[in-house]
């Protein structure tokens, strides 16, 4: 059985899915900058966590505690909610890494420092975008 080639048609392809035609959407200048944050933020949290769990732990005090368990949810909301809610995330954020930093000075607070800074430099672009 032998095939016979076809001619090339003007006929158009047929229309994308539904999944391939949504407009492409424009991202916010404080994206890059709060999702830096979370994974600054993320990073330090688990090196916290395995400070806490290790051989030779950290004293489970509130600073241990809230840097362990708060910085990676909060970053995750100030990167990807909607404007207004992620404003009020960063804002709790940089309390908790403040309060964090201040309070394990010593031992793994001074690891969240780069992600406040980069929080910081996130948050003024988000509160720009309310002007």
């Amino acid at each position: 059985m032998t095939s016979q080639p076809t001619a090339p048609t003007d006929q158009p392809a047929p229309a994308a899915g539904p999944l391939t035609s949504r407009p492409a959407t424009r991202l916010s200048p404080r994206r890059p900058w709060l999702v830096g944050a979370l994974f600054l933020a993320g990073g330090a949290q688990l090196i916290t966590i395995s400070a806490l769990l290790s051989v030779d732990p950290l004293a489970v005090t509130w600073w241990s505690v809230l840097l362990a368990v708060a910085p990676a949810p909060l970053a995750a909301v100030a990167a990807f909610a909607p404007a207004a809610l992620a404003r009020a995330a960063a804002a709790a954020l940089a309390v908790v890494l403040i309060a964090g930093i201040v309070g394990g000075i010593l031992h793994t607070g001074l690891l969240f420092l780069p992600a406040l800074v980069v929080l910081v430099l996130g948050g003024r672009a988000l509160w720009r975008e309310r002007a």
